[in-house]
């Protein structure tokens, strides 16, 4: 049953980290008021996925409850290949977050490596909504709870 379960969450993190690279690509892509603006989505999404019963579950649909992970990723990850600006940032913005749970206290190696990964793209982010000092997002990017 191991080797099931290390084979599982092997191709987890695979896919996982596939999607990681569209999503550090579809950031870089967008211009730094759009990086603004999904900074302070993803704040959002944080903030609603930490109050869900199950964070990692958050944005997919009720009967996958008793899953170990939902659908949420895959959401994100199809909504930010759109054409459309504003569903690509939603898109990406429910991806970190979902991300973000589903990875945080993994305890396989190599979905801790994508957590890491994940922590420095989110850093990247703050760093870049948070280079104009009357950025509305400022004051996200220091507190700890949005490092957490």
């Amino acid at each position: 049953m191991r080797l099931v379960t290390r084979i599982v969450a092997k191709s987890r993190a695979i896919r996982l980290a596939r999607q990681l690279r569209d999503i550090e690509t579809a950031m870089q892509a967008l211009p730094l008021g759009a990086r603004r603006q999904l900074a302070l989505l993803a704040m959002k999404e944080f903030a609603n996925a930490s109050r869900c019963e199950f964070p990692h579950l958050y944005g997919s649909p009720p009967e996958m409850k008793y899953l170990p992970w939902g659908g949420g990723t895959d959401i994100g990850h199809e909504r930010a290949r759109s054409d459309n600006p504003q569903m690509r940032m939603r898109g990406i913005a429910l991806w970190l977050a979902v991300a973000f749970h589903e990875t945080r206290d993994a305890p396989t190696r190599d979905l801790q490596l994508l957590h890491r990964n994940l922590l420095r793209v989110m850093r990247q982010l703050k760093e870049n909504a948070a280079s104009a000092a009357d950025d509305p997002v400022a004051p996200w990017a220091t507190t700890r709870t949005a490092a957490a």
